[in-house]
């Protein structure tokens, strides 16, 4: 078992009475999301230009803008919260939220205790560093200095490589440690990447992960609520449909990323 599946398996059984306590009650829980009006849309805030929290302490960014469209489709206000992302999925289980719009990768590991709507973007592992580093491929990795964000897959595909790591909180965290040295590189989802270095001016280098296909990122909600899933699956496929997915993909990445 790797470190990674502990840490979740840990945040599960943290929230298992919270869980427990729910189990009658979820299945109605689109009702009761629609009698409150409103929706808890849970995301790291650490993540730009997915999401971010702006100059004026507004969380902003591809996600939120895809969570509130959807809200709003449903007929609901979007409640958009901050968390840390190592125990963003503990937190949905315990009900502090109803729903994670975080660019979260969809595994069959955490598709074991959420569901998942979606995809509603793909993307592909890639690896950074600075220009002119001496590592051009994943062989060039060992023995270096290797930075992630806690929590995210990467960080258990890089454990079963045997890599030596340093986690961190966000990409905001991952750039400014691979700016200073601190770091021989940094391995994230590419498209955030390559948008949050080019937006600061910061040079790097890159490469894929050749081993690794593309993947989808989904929205994640508790077990057990297919009426939830299909509405909000209704209502991404209607803003895919009509435009206004494209219309935010090109304010917030510049392209279409479906």
């Amino acid at each position: 078992m790797t470190v990674r599946r502990t840490i979740l398996k840990s945040a599960i059984a943290a929230a298992g009475l919270a869980v427990m306590g729910l189990n009658a009650a979820v299945a109605e829980e689109l009702d009761t999301l629609k009698e409150k009006g409103v929706i808890r849309i849970a995301m790291s805030g650490a993540y730009p230009p997915f999401n971010f929290v702006n100059d004026e302490n507004q969380v902003v960014g591809f996600d939120p803008a895809v969570g509130t469209e959807i809200a709003k489709r449903m007929g609901l206000e979007a409640e958009i919260v901050t968390t840390a992302w190592d125990g963003i999925i503990g937190g949905l289980l315990a009900n502090k939220y109803d729903a994670i719009v975080g660019s979260m990768t969809i595994t069959a590991e955490r598709d074991e205790v959420v569901d998942f709507v979606g995809p509603y973007y793909s993307d592909k592992r890639a690896i950074f560093t600075k220009p002119g580093s001496d590592i051009t491929d994943l062989d060039g990795l060992k023995g270096k200095k290797v930075g992630l964000t806690l929590g995210e897959t990467h960080e258990d595909w890089a454990r079963e490589m045997g890599y030596s790591i340093n986690t961190y909180k966000g990409l905001p965290e991952l750039l400014l440690e691979l700016e200073n040295g601190r770091v021989d590189a940094i391995v994230n989802d590419s498209i955030a990447a390559i948008l949050a270095m080019t937006a600061k001016g910061q040079e790097f280098a890159m490469f894929d992960d050749p081993g690794t296909e593309p993947f989808g990122a989904g929205i994640a909600i508790r077990q057990g609520n297919p009426a939830l899933a299909e509405e909000m699956q209704k209502a991404l496929d209607s803003m895919m449909e009509d435009g206004t997915y494209l219309a935010l993909a090109e304010k917030w990445i510049g392209a279409d990323i479906r």
